[in-house]
């Protein structure tokens, strides 16, 4: 397994099987300059790794009946059409605007040109990079992964909870699962052990941090802090029965949309067809942030893989998911 891991990797790596680490790997800076290393504690950004959080505590307020899959939410701005509903939101296919459209745009600090990144630290501070404009298609017409469709579901956890998303997020998700060490954090108040991401810069063949290329604070689309060990905890609090109920997990973690061409997706998680089986995952992708997990529920396996300078991941978790033999229940 450690084969999986290149030497040139940045970042941090855990395999577990059950209770059992079957792999563990901290490699490079966090703090690039100063040479202070990646330890098991750092804290990483995740970017969209955040939608699952954030789905998971949707799916706890319809259980509680304070929102409703096929309803609209409240806290949405004027100007969309009807028929977008929490169930279209969480599974990407409501067709608001989306104001980082991945299908058209792949450079995420192309929209702090002319909107300050710094002023984006609540959900409604990115209304206005897409209040307006013109539905993508009609609710329901089809898939296509949408940011705007999350900070709308945070949204609606504010007027639902009267709380700031990250908050009612500690106390309904976090806490509960353990994972002290995650939260939304200004980039200007990061608090000890965060990594900073690093991007590189070939004219002047040096590194720079992203801190103008990222929302300030992170949003119901993504910018959580966490570490790989919350993580794990995440899956084990989730698929525990600890987070939601059976009903709702079963929803979360199965087929509710599809990419044309491509994987599967439930409520804030991605279904990818591995090992012969459609496994849950979530991933984030900003500028010097990439980030990605699976979990085998059947095998009780789960692998993580976040780095700090935009590393492969990707390569990463497929690596490790075909090294590890599967273990057929």
């Amino acid at each position: 397994m450690q084969r999986c891991v290149p030497a040139s990797f940045r970042g941090s790596v855990l395999v577990r099987r059950g209770e059992e680490t079957l792999l563990r790997v901290c490699q490079g800076m966090r703090d690039l300059p100063n040479r202070i290393p990646i330890d098991e504690q750092t804290r990483f950004p995740t970017a969209s790794a955040g939608k699952a959080f954030v789905a998971a505590a949707v799916l706890q307020l319809v259980e509680q009946g304070r929102l409703m899959l096929d309803e609209t939410p409240p806290g949405l701005p004027e100007g969309l059409a009807p028929g977008v509903t929490v169930r279209r939101l969480l599974n990407h296919t409501s067709g608001v605007p989306d104001y980082f459209d991945e299908s058209v745009m792949d450079d995420y600090d192309a929209l702090w040109v002319d909107f300050p990144n710094y002023k984006i630290r609540r959900n409604g501070d990115l209304f206005p990079l897409f209040a307006g404009k013109p539905m993508l298609y009609a609710p329901g017409e089809r898939f296509q992964y949408n940011n705007t469709g999350y900070v709308l579901l945070a949204a609606a956890i504010e007027a639902v909870t009267g709380l700031p998303f990250d908050e009612h997020l500690r106390r309904a998700v976090f806490e509960p699962a353990g994972m002290s060490r995650t939260g939304y954090f200004e980039l200007d108040r990061l608090p000890e052990n965060c990594a900073n991401a690093y991007i590189w810069d070939a004219a002047r063949q040096e590194f720079y941090t992203n801190i103008f290329s990222v929302d300030a604070k992170g949003t119901g689309a993504g910018g959580a802090y966490t570490t790989v060990e919350d993580v794990s905890r995440f899956w084990s609090a989730l698929f525990g029965g600890r987070l939601v109920g059976p009903e709702a997990l079963k929803a979360m973690a199965g087929v509710q949309a599809r990419e044309e061409g491509g994987d599967a997706y439930g409520f804030g998680l991605w279904l990818l067809q591995r090992r012969g089986r459609l496994l849950p995952a979530f991933t984030g992708c900003d500028p010097g942030v990439s980030f990605a997990t699976v979990f085998s529920p059947e095998e009780r396996l789960e692998i993580t893989a976040v780095s700090n300078f935009g590393d492969d991941v990707w390569a990463v978790r497929d690596a490790l998911l075909r090294e590890i033999p599967a273990v057929r229940p």
